[in-house]
C-alpha cells in the first residue's frame, strides 16, 4: 500500500471524528466568547473542549504528515492544512483544497454530481466561516477603544459584507489582530467565492456544449 492510499484510508477512517471535532470547537469557542455571564466552571469547560479538539485536529495533521513520506516539505506542498492548524478557525476553507483534489481525479468524467457538491459545500462553508469570524471579530474589538463592532449582530453584518466583497464600510476593525482577521476572511471569501463560480461556470459550458449537440436544439430547427 502506498503513500496516497494510507493517506486516503486514514482520511476516511478520521472524517466524522474530525467533523464532529470541528462542530466540538465552534460550538465551546462560541458558548466562551458569548457566555460572558457563565458560571466560571463552564466557561473553563468550553475552553478544554475548545483545546481538546484543537488536538485532535494537531494529530490528524501529525498522521497525515507521517503516511506521506514527504518529510518538511509536507508542509509547504500542503499549506493550507497547515494554516488550518494553527488557525483552527479557517478549518472550513478546507472545502477548496478538498475540491481541487476530487476535480483532478475527476476529469473526463461526468462533473455535474461534483460541481453541485461543490456549490453545496463552498456555500456551507462561507456560512460557517462567517460566523466563526464574526465571533473571532466580535472577541477582539467589542470592548477596544472607537469600535464600531459592539455586539455579535455587528460582527455578523460585518463578516455578510465582508465575504460578498461588499464591504460598505459602516463597521469595521479598529484593532490590528481584527484587522488581520479581516484579511484572511477577505482573502477565503475570494477562494470560496472562487470555487462556487468556477463550478457554476463549468456546469453553464457543459450545459451550452450539450445543447449545441443536441439536434433538436435550437427550438424550431
Amino acid at each position: 500500500m502506498d503513500a496516497e492510499d494510507r493517506t486516503a484510508r486514514w482520511e476516511r477512517r478520521a472524517g466524522l471524528p474530525l467533523a464532529v471535532a470541528s462542530v466540538l470547537f465552534l460550538v465551546s469557542y462560541g458558548v466562551r466568547v458569548l457566555g460572558e455571564g457563565l458560571p466560571e466552571p463552564v466557561r473553563d469547560l468550553c475552553l478544554a473542549v475548545t483545546y481538546a479538539s484543537w488536538a485532535l485536529f494537531v494529530v490528524d495533521y501529525a498522521v497525515r504528515w507521517r503516511l506521506s513520506g514527504e518529510g518538511p516539505a509536507f508542509v509547504h506542498r500542503h499549506w493550507l492544512d497547515s494554516l488550518v492548524v494553527l488557525l483552527p478557525l479557517l478549518r472550513p476553507v478546507r472545502i477548496v483544497r478538498i475540491y481541487e483534489g476530487v476535480d483532478a481525479r475527476r476529469r473526463g468524467e461526468p462533473r455535474l454530481p461534483l460541481q453541485a457538491r461543490v456549490m453545496m459545500y463552498a456555500g456551507l462553508s462561507s456560512g460557517l466561516l462567517g460566523v466563526t469570524a464574526a465571533l473571532s471579530e466580535y472577541h477582539v474589538e467589542h470592548d477596544a477603544a472607537g469600535a464600531s463592532i459592539r455586539t455579535f449582530g455587528d460582527g455578523l453584518w460585518w463578516a455578510a459584507a465582508t465575504l460578498a466583497t461588499v464591504g460598505y464600510g459602516d463597521v469595521v476593525p479598529v484593532t490590528l489582530l481584527g484587522r488581520l482577521i479581516a484579511v484572511g476572511l477577505m482573502g477565503c471569501g475570494l477562494a470560496l467565492l472562487g470555487a462556487v463560480t468556477g463550478s457554476f461556470s463549468s456546469w453553464l459550458m457543459q450545459r451550452f456544449a450539450r445543447d449545441g449537440e443536441d439536434p433538436g436544439w435550437p427550438p424550431g430547427k
